[in-house]
């Protein structure tokens, strides 16, 4: 895949001059543009990276996920839950993980109907090398630094509140 070449005007700028023309100011157009072009971005970098582990960034996500479980295994639903997709795509990931050798599934032993989805020796290795890969390359994140990164969490973070991702007590106890 070839990268385009570059513009010699940024296109999202021009955009915006030619809206506020057309139908007037609207700085969240602008703002929605950016930050989807910035997802094109870091997601291209990012799952290059892990392509060659046979991994994409929502394989690998599932992959740390179960790393972080103490038992390296969790149930289908909380996967889906803790990565916030729909149980559909946790099951197309989970199938690839497991036709990959990097997570096995066994019934839930709680749950009657049930499956766990559990992270294999080969799943760790992989998961840490990735991991190891996209620590280097700054998750696609190098135009910043570790304040930049602060702040663009902390941007994003009222947005995440409003669409409900999580429950706004969870702010109060950590601020």
């Amino acid at each position: 895949m070839s990268k385009p070449l570059s513009l010699p005007f940024d296109p999202i700028a021009r955009a915006d001059e030619l809206w506020s023309r057309r139908w007037g100011t609207a700085p969240a157009m602008a703002a929605i543009t950016s930050v989807m072009r910035a997802h094109q971005i870091l997601l291209a970098e990012v799952d290059a990276v892990v392509k060659p582990y046979g991994l994409t960034f929502a394989r690998y996500e599932a992959l740390v996920l179960l790393t972080f479980s103490r038992a390296g295994e969790l149930p289908m639903s909380k996967i889906g839950e803790r990565l916030m997709v729909h149980p559909t795509s946790v099951t197309n990931t989970v199938d690839r993980l497991q036709r990959a050798g990097l997570v096995a599934r066994r019934p839930n032993p709680n749950d009657g109907r049930g499956t766990l989805a559990s992270i294999t020796e080969k799943g760790r290795q992989v998961c840490d090398a990735a991991t190891h890969d996209l620590m280097a390359m700054d998750f696609g994140l190098g135009a910043y630094d570790a304040e930049g990164c602060a702040d663009i969490f902390d941007l994003l973070r009222p947005l995440r509140v409003a669409a409900r991702d999580f429950e706004t007590r969870d702010l109060e106890a950590r601020d």
